[in-house]
């Protein structure tokens, strides 16, 4: 059992709780248009909100690609190491598949300032490295 609750967005937009958790990321983890949204703007793709105790805490985003999921997780700082950024992975695992999609993947930037404790996190929930340079995993 888990203390986290998953809850997608209806219409996601740019609000403080993006602009804290994902805006707020150090430069080089995410892409630079995360620091640029102004808050009520469109947020593309697919989101979900990682809860725990009526906070948010983190974020899982995807966007489908040729017939695979291109993911992003994102947890606040205090939530790190808390079980919430293995959490969000399952998860979006299990909407890619109940999508009929096959893989979901990553790509960890040569940008982003931990890199090597991202790729053995990402390994540790089961990705793998592919020809191209993603990390990725069957869906579901």
């Amino acid at each position: 059992m888990t203390d986290y609750e998953w809850i997608r967005e209806a219409s996601p937009a740019w609000d403080a709780d993006k602009a804290r958790i994902v805006g707020g990321a150090p430069a080089g983890v995410f892409d630079e248009i995360y620091r640029k949204l102004t808050v009520g703007a469109l947020a593309p793709g697919t989101w979900w909100r990682v809860v725990k105790s009526d906070r948010i805490v983190g974020y899982g985003w995807m966007d489908v690609v040729w017939g695979d999921a291109e993911i992003l997780v994102a947890t606040a700082p205090n939530a790190r190491g808390k079980g919430a950024g293995s959490f969000a992975l399952a998860r979006l695992g299990e909407e890619a598949a109940a999508q009929g999609l096959n893989y979901v993947y990553n790509v960890v930037r040569h940008t982003h300032p931990q890199a090597p404790e991202l790729t053995r996190f990402l390994h540790k929930n089961g990705f793998k490295p592919a020809e191209d340079g993603r990390l990725s995993k069957r869906a579901g």
